[in-house]
């Protein structure tokens, strides 16, 4: 986010470098260094009660954040991008912040404690030898920051080569700055935790409201996974904002964004900024796409009762290196099937059996197989005599995968179809996985079965006008 903001403002190098100097800068993260053809960051967005500087957060921004008495540190938003080395389109991947991972030195844990716990028991043990509280809190952070970098290595097998960390309070700051970000929600929302109440449909937001949009979770129909949804959409909404021209030609605006940089946000010391910046140059707003890592369970639980999101590391190790065309720095066996990753590909179901609600049953059991849910509807195209799978070339690995997964039908080549396009048509023989013939045959306790949920088609931070959300 930082980056984004420097390039977006358009200052002259020299003033470019005036406000990288304001930045709190961090090191010894052990981060990896660019090695594999492109630049990783972690942005990691922190509910602190202090600034970047270490500086208490006044009584009105504390309110303004609904910011409570708390005192630890939790990473509220955790996102990988990745920008390649050769300025294609960068990508953006979200982790939710429930995630059951393993955290270096602790066990298992929500991902989202591994800063937060790590800080406070290195902080603890300091304060007994003896330490001043001063470096105690120096040591401790560092060691937060470390224990969260190599976490989300070990979920997602990319090694961080760059630490980005904002405060609550600069992404209100940031927000302002702009003048705003425009949003648009399926429905009206009030909940008092976070503060959100809004109206259904499109809104202009300043910065403490955005941050209620952003941080509300209770009362969201996919939970952790919606709200996920709309932190991308407001930082595409964000993104879109910055690169405008209303933005790039006002003086004042600059100075808010340079102040907020300052005051909120933390970069790692081996950084250096202004050849990245270089770097990103052609790198335009609309060449950003964000991503949500595969879930396996919204609703776990764990043996002592705590709700997590459950995922499984080998999944997401592969999403992430098919989204970035990479290996993730791993040696991974061939598939035993189709060597497809369900969530790269999106199925357009169609009913052409008679049998009412039919394609929209197979279309959610394939989402609960990792697939991307496409268009749902009534076949209108001529007869069919069976059921089967369409592309414009029957060897597409995304369409054997789907034909696979719903019991082996067969694949048919249409030309008239776009390349990548998978299409599924249900005649009045199918009996694959969500039809009714299935369901008989199935005795898995419904009690035990977890609530997978598929990824949300990618949003592109160049999109025209905000994408609703729940």
């Amino acid at each position: 986010m930082a980056a984004v903001v420097l390039v977006a403002t358009g200052f002259a190098w020299h003033s470019v470098d005036s406000l990288v100097s304001q930045i709190e800068r961090i090191g010894d993260l052990g981060l990896g260094g660019g090695r594999d053809g492109a630049v990783d960051i972690l942005l990691v967005g922190v509910d602190s009660r202090t600034d970047a500087h270490g500086n208490p957060l006044t009584e009105r921004e504390r309110a303004m954040l609904h910011a409570g008495d708390e005192i630890g540190t939790n990473t509220d938003t955790l996102v990988l991008i990745r920008v390649p080395n050769d300025g294609s389109s960068a990508t953006a991947i979200s982790l939710p912040r429930d995630s059951y991972v393993d955290i270096p030195g602790l066990g298992k844990g929500k991902i989202n404690s591994a800063y937060g716990i790590t800080k406070e028991n290195e902080r603890l043990e300091l304060l007994d030898s003896g330490v001043s509280e001063a470096e105690a809190e120096k040591r401790s952070t560092k060691a937060g920051r470390q224990a969260l970098v190599d976490t989300v290595a070990g979920l997602t097998g990319i090694s961080v080569d760059h630490y980005a960390e904002i405060s609550l309070l600069g992404f209100v700051l940031l927000t302002e700055a702009v003048g705003g970000v425009e949003v648009c929600l399926n429905a009206p929302v009030y909940e008092e935790m976070s503060g959100a109440d809004f109206p259904a449909g499109r809104q202009r937001l300043d910065g403490p409201q955005a941050l209620s949009f952003v941080r509300q979770r209770h009362g969201l129909p996919r939970g952790d996974i919606d709200r996920i949804v709309r932190q991308q959409v407001f930082m595409a909404g964000l993104v879109s904002q910055l690169l405008s021209a209303r933005t790039l030609t006002d003086p004042g605006r600059l100075g808010e964004l340079g102040e907020a940089v300052g005051r909120t946000v933390v970069l790692d010391e081996d950084w250096d900024v202004l050849a990245f910046l270089g770097q990103l140059q052609d790198l335009s707003g609309g060449q950003v796409k964000f991503e949500t890592i595969p879930v396996a369970d919204l609703n776990g639980t764990t043996a002592d009762g705590e709700s997590v999101v459950r995922v499984e590391v080998d999944e997401v190790k592969d999403y992430v290196a098919a989204l970035v065309g990479a290996d993730g720095g791993r040696d991974s066996a061939p598939k035993e099937t189709t060597g497809v990753i369900p969530s790269t590909v999106t199925v357009d179901v169609y009913n052409a059996s008679g049998v009412a609600g039919l394609a929209g049953e197979v279309s959610r059991t394939l989402a609960g197989r990792g697939f991307r849910q496409g268009e749902v509807g009534n076949y209108t195209g001529m007869g069919v005599t069976g059921s089967r799978v369409l592309a414009a070339d029957r060897a597409n690995a995304g369409a054997e995968a789907v034909a696979e997964a719903l019991g082996g039908l067969p694949v048919v080549a249409d030309t008239t179809l776009p390349s990548g396009v998978v299409s599924v048509v249900l005649a009045s023989d199918y009996s694959g996985p969500g039809s009714q013939a299935d369901e008989l045959f199935d005795f898995t306790p419904s009690s035990t079965s977890p609530t997978p949920v598929p990824p949300a088609p990618p949003i592109d931070a160049g999109q025209d006008g905000p994408k609703c959300v729940n």
